[in-house]
């Protein structure tokens, strides 16, 4: 890979520290001159490969990590509130931002940071079809255009196919950023990522 390569952004939207993560990438690519290219997947069938849970859902884990939700959002300065109906499929916000990104990939961009500000500062439900439409025609995109994608099948086979690469590639979580094939997971490892950026590695 060459050292303008894009630098790889696995996410889920319903991933709490995928949307902290979301907040600072990009900012923190930009200053060492590289580009993020995101890419959203679904981590219900990730987990079916790795025999894992949401952390919500998982003993003991569960209560920490609600707690850790909130303190590493005060650390990042990151606006944050659980949303009381979670975690949630986010099929549609997955499908429709890749429609987007092969039209345009500013507005994609845009979509995704609609669609985790509207789930976890405004608290609306992001797995439904209407509220994923609604964010997207904000900012510009065709409603029927758009509305006929979600219900082809060519877009579901694209997630899939998507979610299916991610997996090959070896992502098991979200966030997952992968810099020159160093992968690194977890919105805790944007410090790392900075380091190596700022170096060329360590």
């Amino acid at each position: 890979m060459t050292e303008e390569s894009p630098i790889l952004f696995y996410f889920d939207f319903s991933s709490p520290y995928s949307y902290l993560a979301s907040e600072k990438i990009d900012e923190l690519a930009l200053r060492y001159g590289r580009k993020v290219k995101w890419k959203p997947l679904l981590l219900g069938i990730v987990f079916k490969t790795t025999g894992a849970v949401p952390l919500t859902q998982a003993p003991l884990k569960g209560e920490y990590s609600r707690h850790d939700f909130e303190r590493s959002a005060r650390y990042l300065g990151v606006p944050f509130k659980l949303p009381e109906k979670f975690p949630v499929a986010t099929q549609a916000a997955a499908r429709a931002y890749y429609w987007l990104h092969d039209r345009d990939c500013a507005l994609a961009r845009q979509f995704a940071h609609a669609v985790f500000r509207a789930f976890y500062v405004e608290g609306r439900d992001i797995s439904d079809t209407a509220t994923v439409l609604n964010l997207a025609v904000a900012l510009g995109a065709d409603e029927n255009e758009l509305s006929a994608a979600l219900a082809g099948q060519e877009l579901k086979d694209r997630l899939k196919a998507e979610v299916e690469a991610a997996i090959a590639r070896g992502v098991f979580g979200a966030p997952y950023v992968v810099i020159d094939g160093e992968p690194f997971w977890g919105a805790d490892r944007l410090p790392q990522i900075e380091q190596w950026l700022e170096t060329g590695g360590f």
